[in-house]
C-alpha cells in the first residue's frame, strides 16, 4: 500500500516538541491528551504510514519524564456509558488503559473521578479502584463551569478538588472518551500548583484537525466526518490570525472556549501564556506528511466510509438523520460520492446478478474480487476465501474447504448450539476451519499465510454484517463498509 506519512520523523519531531514545551514552563507540563493512544485507526487510515500506536510509542520515548493520569466522569460511571468501538463501559476501559500503559512501561499516577457528587456507582467504583491499589482523586461539580471564572478559580471552585500528587515533569491527562473533564483536571492542577509556589503549564495534544493544513483539506474534512455526531466544525482560528497574521485551523469548541480559558490562565498565573487555541496545541503531525496526494485520497475514502457508517447507524436505530446529512454535505464539498469507492458498485452488482447478499474487496493492484451467498457460505466468508486464494496464487476453482469439512461444523451449530437451519458459517468459524485444514492441505496453509496481506484493503457488503463478521474484518485490518439494509426483514438482528 502507498504511504504518505513519515512515521519515524513524526516520533522524533513530536517528542522533541513536547520536551520544548516542558522547558517553556520551567519543567512541569500538564498535557491534555485527546484521541486514542493505542489504536488510532482513523489517523492511520487518513495518513497512510502513520502507525495506529504511534502516540504511545512516542510517549515511551518520554517514559522517564512522564506519568499518566486517567480521568472518568462520574456521571458516565452511573449510566454505564459504553465505548462504541470496543463495546465495554468507560469504567472497565479505565482498567484496560491502566494495564496497557503499565505494559508499555509508563507510570500511572492515579484516576480522577470528575463531577463527583456522591453517585452510588461512582462511590463503589472508587472503592474498587482503591482495593486494586490505585490512587483515586475526586473533582467536584462547579456551578457555572466554564463561564463563571471568579467562582471556578477560587477555594470554592478548583480549591475544593483533590490535589493530584505527581512526581514527573510531564503529566499526561487522558480518558476513555470525550466529555470526561480532562481540561478541567489540568486547570485545577495549575491552580493548586500555583498556590504551592510551583510553576506549571498546560498544553493540548489533538491530532485533528491538523492546524497547518488548509481548512478544506481532505484530511481535515475526514475529521469532520468522523465527528459528525458531535457537531464539531473545523474553523479558521481567529485569535491566531489576529495575533500573528497567519491562518491556522482549529475546531469550534476550542475556539469558543478560548476567551474563558484565557481568563482562567490570567486569574491563576497573572498572565496567559497563549495568544490562540492553536498556540495551546503541540501536535506535529502536519509536518510529517511525505506525500500529500496519497493522504488526500486516503482521506476521501475515509469520508465515504464514514458516510456508510452513519447510514448503518441510522438503520440500526443508533443515530438520526443528522450525521449522514452532514457527511453528504462534506462529500459534496470535497467533490466525491459513493461511486468513488469501487468495491461498493461491485458488491451491489453481484447482488443484482445473484439475487442474494454479496460482498466485494479491492486488492492493492486494483483487482476487485467478489463473494456471493451460497447454501453453505455467507457472502463475507465466500469473499474471504476467494481473496486468500488470489493472494496465495491458488486457482479460483480450487476448494480450500470442502463440504466434508463444513458440514460437520454446521451440524454441530444446528443440533447442539441452537442455530437455525438457515445459519451460515461466520468468518471466525471459517478461519478456524481453514487453520485446521492447513495442517494437511498445502493450499489451505498457503492461504492462511496471506492473512496479514489483508490489512488496508477496501471491502463492501450489500447488507449489514453480523457483529461477528464485522469484528473479524476489522481485526484483519480490512476497511469494511455495508449498505444500510439487513438481509432479512426481521425486527431482531444478531
Amino acid at each position: 500500500m502507498k504511504t504518505g506519512f513519515d512515521n519515524d520523523k513524526y516520533l522524533k519531531t513530536q517528542a522533541e516538541h513536547i520536551r520544548e514545551r516542558i522547558s517553556q514552563f520551567g519543567g512541569k507540563l500538564y498535557l491534555e491528551f485527546g484521541g486514542k493512544l493505542f489504536d488510532d485507526y482513523h489517523a492511520s487510515r487518513v495518513l497512510p504510514g502513520l502507525l495506529p500506536d504511534s502516540k504511545i510509542t512516542m510517549l515511551r520515548e518520554l517514559k522517564n519524564q512522564a506519568e499518566i493520569i486517567i480521568v472518568i466522569n462520574s456521571a458516565d460511571i452511573e449510566k454505564n456509558k459504553v465505548r462504541g468501538d470496543l463495546g465495554i463501559t468507560y469504567d472497565m476501559d479505565v482498567l484496560r488503559l491502566a494495564d496497557a500503559f503499565t505494559g508499555f512501561g509508563l507510570m500511572v499516577g492515579g484516576v480522577v473521578l470528575t463531577r463527583y457528587d456522591g453517585q452510588p456507582s461512582a462511590a463503589a467504583y472508587e472503592k474498587k479502584l482503591k482495593s486494586l491499589g490505585m490512587k483515586v482523586y475526586r473533582h467536584y461539580p462547579i456551578e457555572g463551569y466554564p463561564s463563571n471564572v471568579p467562582l471556578i478559580v477560587s477555594d470554592e471552585g478548583f480549591g475544593r478538588n483533590d490535589f493530584i500528587e505527581t512526581s514527573r515533569p510531564l503529566v499526561v491527562v487522558t480518558a476513555p472518551g470525550p466529555g470526561s473533564g480532562k481540561m478541567a483536571v489540568c486547570l485545577s492542577q495549575l491552580y493548586h500548583e500555583n498556590r504551592r509556589g510551583v510553576r506549571a503549564g498546560y498544553a493540548k495534544f489533538e491530532t485533528f484537525p491538523v492546524w497547518n493544513l488548509p481548512l478544506k483539506h481532505p484530511v481535515n474534512l475526514a475529521y469532520e466526518a468522523a465527528t459528525a455526531d458531535l457537531d464539531d466544525i473545523n474553523m479558521i482560528d481567529p485569535f491566531h490570525l489576529e495575533a500573528y497574521g497567519k491562518t491556522s485551523v482549529n475546531y469550534n469548541r476550542d475556539i469558543e472556549v478560548f476567551p474563558v480559558l484565557n481568563a482562567m490562565f490570567e486569574k491563576i498565573q497573572g498572565v496567559s501564556p497563549y495568544q490562540s487555541p492553536t498556540d495551546m496545541g503541540v501536535n506535529m503531525v502536519g509536518l510529517c506528511i511525505s506525500d500529500d496526494q496519497v493522504c488526500c485520497e486516503a482521506a476521501r475514502q475515509e469520508i465515504i466510509r464514514r458516510y456508510y457508517q452513519a447510514l448503518c447507524d441510522k438503520r440500526r436505530g443508533n443515530a438520526g438523520d443528522g450525521p449522514a446529512r452532514k457527511i453528504e454535505l462534506i462529500m459534496e464539498g470535497a467533490g466525491i460520492s459513493a461511486a468513488d469507492r469501487p468495491c461498493v458498485q461491485a458488491a451491489n452488482l453481484k447482488e443484482e446478478e445473484t439475487g442474494s447478499p454479496a460482498a466485494a474487496m479491492q486488492m492493492a493492484d486494483g483487482t476487485i474480487l467478489t463473494g456471493r451467498t451460497s447454501s453453505l457460505l455467507g457472502a463475507s466468508s465466500a469473499l474471504l476465501l476467494n481473496v486468500l486464494k488470489y493472494l496465495a496464487g491458488i486457482e479460483p476453482d480450487v476448494q480450500l474447504l470442502s463440504p466434508a469439512v463444513i458440514d460437520p461444523i454446521m451440524d454441530m451449530k444446528i443440533k447442539h448450539l441452537g442455530s437455525d437451519e438457515s445459519s451460515l458459517l461466520h468468518l471466525n468459524e471459517i478461519l478456524i476451519a481453514l487453520s485446521i485444514a492447513g495442517v494437511t492441505d498445502k493450499n489451505a496453509a498457503a492461504a492462511m499465510e496471506k492473512l496479514d496481506d489483508l490489512k488496508g484493503l477496501e471491502a463492501h457488503s450489500s447488507v449489514i454484517l453480523s457483529q461477528i463478521d464485522e469484528g473479524v474484518f476489522k481485526e484483519l485490518g480490512v476497511n469494511i463498509t455495508c449498505e444500510p439494509k439487513y438481509e432479512r426483514q426481521n425486527l431482531y438482528h444478531r
